[in-house]
C-alpha cells in the first residue's frame, strides 16, 4: 500500500539538528470557548417526519444589534454575521444531510427578529426549519453569538444557545451553532467543531516532501506544523485534544514524536534504526502502539506516552501493523499478512487471544475502530483500494467507497463520517475525502497542496 510503502522508503538524509529545526510556528491558540444560555433552551419538538436528506433549513445572515467594528471582520459586525450564517449553510450542506439555503438567497432579519420571528416572510420559502442568530461585540473585544432553530409549521423554538469566543475564534461559534442544529434534528452527537491533521505533500512524485499540517473540519485556519526538512508521517491526535503523536524520519532513522499544540514544543517518545510505522494513542492517552520491522519480522509494540521501554504485543511470524485501540480500550484490531494476505485481526490490550475478523475475499488493511465502538473502518483492496467497515465481530461488512486507490480511513467526532485519503491514477497526486456510513454522500476536503494520511480529532472544548 502507498502509505506503508512510504513510511519503509522515504527516509530523509538530514542532521540530528533537524529534529528541533523541523518544526514551524507553533499553532495560534484561541480562548476558551464560553457557553452561554440563551432565552428559553430546549422547548419544542419536531414536526417534519421525512428524511433529512429532505429537509430545507434556511440560514438568513446574523444580526447585530449594532454595527461596529470587530478583529473579526474588517467591516464590523454586520458583514461578520453574514460570514457566520455562511459558514453554518456549507457546514450542513457539505455533511449531505439537509438541503440549507443561506444568507445570500435570504432576507435579512433584524435584531429584534431573533426571539420573534417574522413567519410571514418564511411561510412561502419552502424551509422546514428556520435558523435565526446574531452577534454582538462586548467591550473587551469578545464576541457574543447566539444560535436559535425554529420549527416552520409548528412556528416554535426547538433549541436555542450562545457563545462567548475572541475574535480569531468566530468560525468555531458558527461550527458550533451548525454542530447543536445537527445534533437537535438528527439525535446523534456533533463533529463540526473539530480539527483534522494531515500530511500535506509536495514535489515531484518520487522525490515528495511530508510535512504534519492542522486545518478546521471545513478546511479552514490551515497551518503547517514542520517544515518539512523531515518526513513526517501517520499523525494522531491525543484523547483530550492537546497533542498530537506522528512518525518523523530524522537521518534516515524513524522517531516517534508527541507535539504539544499549544506550547509548540515536541517530546521524543521513542526512536529507533529499524523501521517503525504507524503511532496510536490508547483511549485513555496513556500509552502509543507502534508497529516495528526487526530482523525481517514486523511487530505490534506498546510504550508510555512519555517514552520509556516499549512491550511487543505480537510476535507471529509475518507483518503486524496498524493497531487500533477499542473505545474502552480492552481490545485491538490491527492488520497482519500471517495467513498470507494483509487481513483484519483482533486481539486483546495485552496482545492475547490474536484471532482473525475478515473473511470476505480480498486483502484487507489499516483498520481503525469507530469512537461509537460498533464499527471498524478499514482499507478493502480487491483490485482497486476502497472504504469499508464491518462490525467488530467481523459481520456486516459494507464497501462506502468505489475509487481507484482510497486508504487509510479516519472517524470523525460522533462515529458516523469517514475521512480517507484518495490517490489519482498514473498522476500520484492526493487528496482529503469524506463519506458517510451510507456511502451516498462524498465529498473532497480543500487543501493547498496534496493531502494524505488524514487524523480527524475529536470535539474542541
Amino acid at each position: 500500500m502507498k502509505y506503508l510503502i512510504a513510511a519503509t522508503l522515504a527516509f530523509v538524509a538530514a542532521p540530528l539538528a533537524a529534529q528541533n529545526q523541523d518544526l514551524g510556528e507553533p499553532i495560534p491558540e484561541g480562548q476558551d470557548v464560553e457557553t452561554i444560555e440563551e432565552e428559553g433552551g430546549l422547548t419544542g419538538s419536531v414536526s417534519f417526519e421525512g428524511n433529512l436528506d429532505d429537509l430545507g433549513i434556511a440560514i438568513p445572515a446574523f444580526a447585530t444589534d449594532r454595527n461596529v467594528a470587530t478583529p473579526a471582520n474588517a467591516q464590523g459586525t454586520a458583514a461578520l454575521g453574514v460570514e457566520l450564517a455562511r459558514v453554518i449553510t456549507a457546514d450542513l450542506r457539505n455533511n449531505g444531510l439537509f438541503k440549507p439555503t443561506g444568507p445570500d438567497a435570504l432576507p435579512k432579519p433584524s435584531f429584534a427578529n431573533i426571539n420573534a420571528p417574522a413567519w410571514a416572510t418564511w411561510s412561502n420559502r419552502g424551509a422546514e426549519m428556520l435558523v435565526h442568530g446574531y452577534v454582538r461585540a462586548r467591550s473587551d473585544d469578545r464576541l457574543t453569538v447566539g444560535c436559535y432553530l425554529y420549527d416552520m409549521a409548528l412556528q416554535s423554538r426547538l433549541v436555542a444557545e450562545g457563545w462567548v469566543v475572541s475574535p480569531a475564534d468566530w468560525r468555531r461559534a458558527a461550527h458550533k451553532c451548525a454542530d447543536l442544529i445537527y445534533s437537535r434534528l438528527t439525535g446523534e452527537s456533533p463533529f463540526f467543531d473539530s480539527r483534522i491533521a494531515y500530511i500535506a505533500e509536495t514535489g515531484p512524485k518520487d522525490n515528495r516532501v511530508k510535512r504534519l499540517a492542522i486545518m478546521d473540519s471545513d478546511g479552514a485556519n490551515h497551518r503547517f506544523i514542520t517544515t518539512g526538512r523531515s518526513t513526517a508521517l501517520t499523525p494522531r491526535y491525543s484523547p483530550d485534544y492537546k497533542q498530537l503523536v506522528y512518525l518523523s524520519y530524522v537521518d534516515g532513522n524513524p522517531r516517534i514524536y508527541v507535539y504539544d499544540i499549544g506550547t509548540g514544543r515536541q517530546t521524543l517518545v521513542t526512536q529507533s534504526e529499524n523501521p517503525t510505522f504507524a503511532p496510536r494513542w490508547s483511549p485513555d492517552g496513556r500509552y502509543i502502539l507502534y508497529s516495528m520491522a526487526v530482523g525481517g519480522n514486523t511487530d505490534i509494540y506498546r510504550v508510555s506516552a512519555q517514552g520509556g521501554r516499549s512491550e511487543r504485543l505480537t510476535d507471529a511470524p509475518g507483518i503486524d501493523i496498524g493497531g487500533s485501540f477499542s473505545p474502552d480500550g480492552r481490545q485491538i484490531v490491527f492488520e497482519s499478512d500471517r495467513s498470507g494476505s494483509q487481513q483484519i485481526y483482533i486481539m486483546n490490550a495485552d496482545g492475547s487471544n490474536q484471532r482473525r475478523l475478515s473473511f470476505f475475499g480480498g486483502r484487507s488493511a489499516t483498520p481503525e475502530w469507530s469512537p461509537r465502538g460498533d464499527q471498524i473502518a478499514f482499507t478493502h483492496i480487491a483490485g482497486d483500494f476502497n472504504v469499508a467497515v464491518m462490525n467488530p465481530s467481523g459481520r456486516g461488512f459494507r464497501k462506502l467507497t468505489s475509487g481507484w486507490q482510497d486508504e487509510a480511513p479516519t472517524w470523525a467526532p460522533n462515529g458516523r463520517i469517514i475521512q480517507f485519503f484518495r490517490t489519482e491514477r498514473n498522476t500520484g497526486k492526493t487528496s482529503l475525502w469524506q463519506v458517510d456510513l451510507t456511502g451516498e454522500n462524498e465529498r473532497r476536503l480543500p487543501t493547498p497542496v496534496d493531502a494524505s494520511d488524514p487524523a480527524w480529532g475529536p470535539i474542541l472544548p
